[in-house]
């Protein structure tokens, strides 16, 4: 199905309207503070929409709905039940705590409570993270040129296309421009998505009919069959995300760009129930298919499942529709591409290529330094996305691993444990990354999922750690004394 002349003017103009948003934003960025946390000025609004939008992407509206009709309900646990519940956690037990310390970037936080080597190890794994979830996003910005285009902009020239647009205002206003074009995208994907799922769900009987539809073919089922390997995969997927995305540069950077304490902690447990919200209406909208066209979902199934969706609206709805979808799906790609982009560029910067710096930067030189990463790393996604043959799903998902068995451990000691100490934290990222490497190379398929025997190993070595080394600590503190 081709798009329309109409359409694709529509989404040139949406383009360059968000670009320009950004642009007017970014001229409010006077010094690196104001480039990653927006000068710790935003309103309580702009703060949910940017935590909202920090999930809202190519996965929510691509592949999410692809993994929930290959595999309904269960398959989904990692995002959006484990991701929102992150957004949430982050609210209650991170936040307010983050926020007072008045901090750039998280890798910050692992310098101040241990050492500059946990600082480097864990900032170095923060940014590795980022390659396969920025990549997604740039996979999926690809795809809808591609689909838009039927076929005459390819994948390839799609991706470069799409990471050009989301370079240039990220480049220019950093989190100003982040947080303000989040705010716009977000409306658009609220009213985009909610306005679609009132068409969609009219043609496929009304959204009793799609649930019983996905009930009677076994799609509803969230909890594993109780036996052991199952249940330890679920858990597994689970908190991959609810725990191996907290320690991130991106959702740090959302919510201590708040105006006041109560805003950053507000902002992100609200913005993390909308997300749950507003995540299913995609997931409703694509198995819609199988009762609107069963024969386009039987013909995509098996190529690419992310491609249900898009063709569903072309093929199924008056172009009005199809500008609010494509608006709404832009938004969601556009506003996560963004703050996931900075995020790494001002970690590296930041807390690994600082080290090696002239001590007397001006903050301005600094800030164009933060400018150059951004492009390089640009660069860098964007090649990693033209050679993944990865789904968007499994890219996102594979990203919080990483964090997951190195960072997240020791922020959690480091915030809520006294005798936490920096043996401890570099035991643990050392083991939880050594175990998790391990099994993915000898056992990836056990009865125990790499991530998760990676998270129990730096939970056990962050104790171990710590109190062997308790004595030491308190003679030091005695010495200096």
């Amino acid at each position: 199905m081709t798009a329309s002349a109409p359409l694709l003017w529509f989404v040139a103009g949406y383009i360059v309207v968000s670009i320009g948003i950004g642009l007017v934003a970014g001229a409010k960025v006077h010094n690196t503070k104001d480039f990653v946390v927006a000068g710790r000025t935003l309103p309580f609004y702009v703060v949910t929409a940017t935590v909202f939008a920090t999930w809202f992407g190519s996965e929510t509206v691509l592949g999410i709905p692809a993994k929930f009709i290959e595999g309904g309900l269960g398959s989904i646990v990692e995002d959006p039940f484990g991701s929102s519940m992150c957004l949430v956690l982050v609210g209650m037990f991170f936040a307010a705590k983050l926020y007072r310390m008045d901090m750039l970037t998280i890798g910050d936080f692992y310098r101040q409570r241990y050492n500059p080597t946990v600082e480097l190890l864990t900032s170095l794994a923060i940014v590795a993270s980022y390659l396969g979830w920025v990549s997604a996003q740039i996979v999926a910005l690809g795809l809808v040129f591609n689909v838009l285009s039927a076929g005459a902009i390819s994948m390839a020239a799609g991706i470069l296309i799409g990471a050009a647009i989301v370079v240039v205002y990220t480049l220019w206003g950093g989190m100003f421009s982040v947080a303000w074009t989040n705010f716009v995208q977000m409306v658009v994907i609220v009213i985009g998505i909610l306005y679609i799922g009132w068409i969609i769900g009219d043609k496929a009987g009304g959204v009793g009919n799609v649930i019983a539809h996905a009930r009677e073919a076994g799609k509803l089922h969230f909890f594993p069959e109780p036996t052991t390997r199952d249940v330890l995969w679920f858990l597994g997927a689970a908190v991959t995300m609810m725990f191996g995305s907290i320690p991130q540069q991106d959702v740090f950077q959302r919510v201590t760009s708040a105006r006041t304490v109560n805003i950053a902690v507000w902002g992100a447990i609200v913005g993390g129930v909308l997300y749950f919200v507003f995540a299913f209406v995609p997931v409703f909208l694509g198995y819609s298919a199988f009762v609107i066209d069963p024969q386009l979902v039987a013909e995509h199934l098996e190529k690419d499942p992310q491609h249900i969706l898009p063709h569903l609206i072309l093929a199924n709805t008056p172009l009005f529709a199809q500008v609010m979808f494509f608006g709404a799906l832009l938004s969601a790609i556009m506003s996560t591409a963004s703050g996931t982009l900075l995020a790494p560029s001002v970690t590296f910067t930041e807390n690994v290529l600082k080290r090696f710096m002239k001590k007397d930067l001006t903050d301005r030189q600094f800030l164009w330094i933060m400018r150059l990463v951004v492009a390089g790393f640009a660069t860098i996604v964007t090649i990693f996305a033209l050679n993944s043959e990865s789904s968007i799903y499994e890219m996102v998902g594979n990203a919080y691993k990483v964090t997951l068995v190195t960072a997240f451990v020791p922020l959690v000691a480091g915030l809520y444990w006294k005798r936490a100490t920096a043996t401890g934290a570099l035991l643990a990222l050392v083991f939880g990354m050594g175990t998790w490497l391990a099994l993915e190379w000898l056992n990836p398929e056990g009865l125990i999922p790499p991530q998760l025997a990676g998270l129990v190993a730096a939970a056990v070595w962050m104790v171990i750690g710590s109190l062997a080394t308790q004595g030491r600590v308190h003679a030091g503190a005695r010495h200096a004394g």
